[in-house]
């Protein structure tokens, strides 16, 4: 193995199994004491950037709404989320909008912050973290995409005033990585230079380490997206951030080898598989880690090692130990 670097970090890419008695009993309590549970199991296994698992999205009221997309758009003011027929008619007519079939919202009006509060969630989730913590939101034009415009009559002034929201929430976040999630633009690569416009937006409000996580779906452990990363290179180049956190484990490794060009760039490296439920040897996740290092030329250019994806959709007992895995074969990896 070539030279490895004295230290390289572990994170998650965001979310964590919701935990059933959660689910079967939800309360504002249980949220809470589900969230110290996830972030202290992370410490335990050795995770050095720790996540919420995502549970602060998590709606005690409403358990089946999708923590991506509607937690973000429907506490915005200027959208309605009762979603009529007619709605759902005029949503599907639009061109490229087959991966979704019902608008999370239509836009009526001038958006504002209406009872979005992700300042409250971040710090709940930073009271109860034993660690360094990363926060995540939704990219703005992932979320626009997903809306019925009735108001702005343009994809990227409504994906402008959706990024001047978060923005305007995230300059009071001061997590050790803010991590914008897009997982729109590698089926549209058309769309890179607006989706870098807006996600920059966000990133740039961000006082820690701005990160911006590319992923081509997870929805019941599968692909959604059928895009390549080569076509995303304008994209890349585009963003102002730390690092890109990608999907590796599992992608082509010719199409990777392109990331090693960005010298504007750090990666994370996902080389824990989210959509197989066989776990990880050490020797699979090191070797995983050395081939991310032959792409990219030296293993300084590695922010952070982590799945590919959240694992949302996976069985507990499968996540933590891909967790355990990731640790392990990250400590391999060093030769300790």
């Amino acid at each position: 193995m070539s030279a490895a670097p004295a230290t390289l970090l572990t994170t998650l890419v965001g979310s964590y199994p919701v935990p059933a008695w959660l689910r079967a009993a939800p309360s504002r309590e249980g949220l809470l004491d589900a969230t110290s549970v996830v972030l202290a199991l992370q410490q335990r296994l050795g995770i050095e950037l720790l996540t919420d698992g995502e549970l602060s999205r998590f709606d005690v009221n409403h358990p089946e709404t999708n923590g991506m997309i509607e937690y973000f758009v429907r506490p915005l003011g200027g959208v309605r989320s009762a979603v009529t027929r007619t709605d759902v008619a005029r949503f599907a007519a639009q061109p490229h909008l087959g991966f979704r079939v019902r608008p999370a919202g239509v836009v009526t009006g001038e958006l504002d912050e209406g009872t979005l509060d992700l300042v409250g969630a971040y710090r709940t989730a930073r009271s109860l973290a034993p660690g360094p913590l990363k926060f995540t939101v939704t990219s703005p034009y992932m979320l626009a995409r997903t809306l019925l415009d009735e108001h702005y009559g343009d994809l990227r002034t409504l994906a402008l005033a959706i990024a001047e929201v978060l923005a305007a929430q995230v300059r009071e976040i001061d997590a050790d990585v803010l991590q914008v999630d897009e997982a729109n633009v590698p089926g549209r690569p058309e769309d890179a230079s607006l989706a870098a416009e807006v996600i920059n937006t966000v990133l740039a409000a961000a006082p820690g380490a701005p990160a911006v996580h590319l992923c081509f779906g997870n929805y019941g452990g599968q692909r959604v997206q059928r895009g390549r990363m080569h076509e995303l290179y304008p994209f890349f180049a585009a963003l102002h951030a730390d690092h890109v956190v990608l999907e590796a484990a599992r992608h082509d490794t010719e199409d990777l080898k392109i990331l090693g060009e960005l010298a504007n760039l750090r990666f994370g490296i996902g080389v824990i598989d989210v959509k197989d439920t066989q776990v990880e040897t050490a020797d699979q996740v090191a070797a995983r880690i050395e081939r991310a290092v032959s792409w990219l030329g030296s293993p300084e250019r590695i922010a952070y090692v982590h799945p590919d994806c959240g694992f949302w959709v996976l069985p507990r007992s499968v996540a933590d130990a891909k967790i355990a895995a990731l640790v392990t074969g990250r400590n391999r990896y060093l030769g300790r």
